[in-house]
């Protein structure tokens, strides 16, 4: 019963960072690299600036999930080394 409740858990990090990395690279594809801007382009320092304050905000979420998904694999793996020792005696 542990071990299944351990493998969603995992599954939900592991789901969970999937759609963080997922969303985070298709704001990071419309980052622009190098921007010249006047008066006519000061929308698109806006939009620019707008942008990299979401990628930055996703930089907590990705961290504390891919170090759940870590944590619960690590203890996936232990549990079921664990049992199979177990069965062996």
């Amino acid at each position: 019963m542990s071990l299944t409740i351990v493998t969603v858990v995992f599954g939900i990090f592991a789901v969970g960072l999937v759609i963080l990395l997922i969303y985070k690279s298709t704001l990071t594809m419309h980052e622009d690299e190098q921007l010249f801007l006047d008066d006519h382009n000061s929308h698109m320092q806006e939009e620019q600036t707008e942008l990299l304050t979401k990628v930055n905000r996703l930089t907590v979420p990705v961290w504390v999930f891919s170090i759940g998904s870590g944590v619960f694999l690590l203890l996936l793996v232990a549990m079921l080394i664990y049992q199979k020792l177990n069965e062996v005696q």
